[in-house]
């Protein structure tokens, strides 16, 4: 099997780039569903990850492939490497968007709840977070993976607001005390796509600069 290792990273990256595509836009009709309360929407999110699976799997083989064939060196070894883990944490992240489809699904069922405001900042500081990432992995912007690893400090905190919302409205309101364990568990998976989209950030610098700057490091 021969190996043009130039094309075929040129083929891997667009590859990469057309799963974050994908990924960054299941996300943001999960959020869409959510933030409506629509029901259908997030079945049709439920039911779409299988592609981003596929996707996965084709880029990991291709890694692989790459990797054993191409004796692969410095910033094309760091590539290939990078590439394979964000395409994981790119899965990852849909698994993550599908739980919340399955929450809101859920919540549908439910008396209706107001969201906490909390929770919808929470949101859209996802939303923004995973499609400046993208945007990072798209134009190698090591200075906009910076501000995104900033970024989960905000998210962080929110999450922890979302929390204090839940201990005072379940005591207040028993009634809502399902509605309010699906929006916490929300909130949870919320701030785990953000943690993830900061490892994503972690690799293109690693990619770019070859610094790996994972646990803290800078």
């Amino acid at each position: 099997m021969s190996i043009d290792l130039h094309n075929d990273l040129l083929a891997l990256r667009r590859d990469l780039l057309a799963l974050s595509a994908l990924v960054e836009q299941q996300v943001s009709r999960t959020i869409e569903a959510m933030t409506k309360s629509d029901a259908e929407l997030a079945r049709e999110v439920k039911g779409s990850d299988t592609e981003v699976d596929a996707m996965d799997l084709r880029i990991e083989e291709q890694c692989m492939r790459l990797l054993a064939l191409g004796s692969p060196m410095a910033g094309d070894l760091r590539q290939i490497l990078s590439t394979l883990r964000i395409s994981g944490q790119l899965e990852r992240i849909a698994d993550l968007a599908k739980g919340i489809s399955k929450r809101t699904i859920k919540l549908s069922k439910l008396d209706a709840i107001r969201l906490p405001s909390s929770l919808l900042e929470m949101a859209e500081a996802t939303r923004k977070m995973i499609a400046d990432a993208l945007v990072a992995l798209s134009n190698e912007d090591v200075e906009l993976c910076r501000q995104v690893r900033h970024a989960d400090n905000l998210v962080d905190n929110l999450n922890k607001e979302v929390l204090h919302w839940s201990r005072n409205e379940i005591p207040r309101n028993v009634e809502n005390t399902n509605a309010a364990i699906h929006l916490l568990t929300i909130a949870q998976r919320l701030e785990r796509i953000c943690d993830i989209t900061t490892l994503i950030v972690e690799e293109v610098i690693f990619q770019v600069e070859g610094r790996i700057v994972r646990h803290g490091v800078e």
